[in-house]
């Protein structure tokens, strides 16, 4: 029997959160060389999208990703689902079909009980079995910290590539998952929620978005992105500029976890959200009556979130349909505009 220990009590940040801020992020890609130019890269670092994507031929394109963090949730088991999770939506996210799947594990492994790290690979392997993905390999280091993750390899036609750069004004936003990820599991490290509560959470990021990319496959989407550590508006503004197009939120669309409210006004609110707000000073106009627990909200760091989709407008109502039937939490959020290219405006 593996000894009781709170896997979250073992770092200071979680998750999705535990991401370097986008703003410190793009300082550092700003000082790297350009990449040298490659005909078959049809997906690199210019866009911010969720995967890279490399053409083999004109059938078929590699869809690359590697994703990590720090332990998000205390049961070893489902830490490694939601890594798992979390690491392949980035494939589903680009139109991809994953393949195969490398462990990166980094794990304290002389003061911990080794079935602890076995429960975290068992569940992750569950969950690449569920997605039809096969684990090829990995790599583990010592560490004092743990942190697990995998690098995921998928296949996608070159001509079904979903990246983020295309959305177009008329088109709806579908969000296939509700968002106050953060800030609920910050709450858990807090013992602030009860059982149902943390299962519920644990739930929603263990969900592969598996169903909603197959669902999504026979419409006319434009542009899809995976939201994760820099919340909802912060994907949303990187589609808006990397579509050079406008985007309306409705807040009141937007599906919010139970209790993320509440709990924000309490003071639990994850630095990685607040570094998402901070950053994206100018780039989205708030409701004059919107109070900043809301703001910060919409901006919260998530965790293996849902897809955000793109989608004909004469589509949208069709899919949402389809994806709510097939069992996902999907809510058209917003639309995309020709107005203020660049910027969001929340309602």
């Amino acid at each position: 029997m593996t000894q009781s220990i709170k896997l979250t009590s073992l770092s200071t940040k979680g998750g999705c959160g535990c991401k370097i801020g986008p703003a410190d992020l793009a300082q550092v890609i700003r000082m790297l060389p350009p990449a040298a130019p490659d005909p078959n890269l049809l997906v690199g670092l210019d866009t911010s999208d969720d995967a890279g994507v490399y053409r083999l031929n004109d059938e078929m394109a590699l869809v690359q990703t590697l994703d990590f963090f720090t332990p998000i949730v205390d049961d070893p088991y489902s830490f490694g689902q939601v890594a798992a999770a979390n690491a392949i939506s980035d494939i589903y996210a680009m139109g991809g079909k994953p393949l195969t799947a490398l462990n990166i594990v980094a794990f304290p492994i002389a003061v911990l009980e080794k079935e602890i790290l076995a429960d975290i690979l068992r569940g992750a392997a569950d969950k690449l079995k569920e997605a039809g993905a096969t684990l090829v390999g990995g790599h583990s280091i010592e560490d004092k910290e743990p942190k697990f993750g995998l690098a995921v390899t998928g296949l996608v036609h070159p001509d079904k590539v979903r990246a983020n750069t295309g959305a177009k004004p008329g088109d709806k936003l579908i969000l296939t998952k509700p968002i106050g990820v953060g800030i609920l599991t910050s709450s858990i490290k807090k013992g602030l929620l009860t059982d149902e509560e943390i299962e519920r959470v644990t739930a929603v990021m263990a969900t592969l978005n598996k169903t909603a990319a197959e669902t999504m496959d026979s419409y006319d989407v434009h542009a899809c992105t995976d939201v994760t550590g820099f919340g909802l508006l912060g994907h949303s503004s990187e589609m808006a500029k990397g579509s050079s197009a406008g985007l309306r939120i409705f807040s009141d669309q937007v599906p919010v976890l139970e209790r993320a409210r509440e709990l924000a006004e309490k003071g639990v609110i994850p630095g990685g959200t607040r570094n998402n707000f901070a950053h994206l000073v100018g780039s989205v106009t708030f409701p004059e009556a919107m109070d900043e627990i809301d703001q910060l909200i919409l901006c919260d760091a998530v965790t293996s979130g849902g897809l955000l989709i793109s989608v004909s407008g004469e589509e949208a109502e069709a899919l949402f349909g389809e994806l709510k039937s097939a069992g996902v939490e999907a809510a058209i959020i917003g639309e995309v505009t020709e107005e203020n290219p660049g910027h969001i405006t929340v309602i």
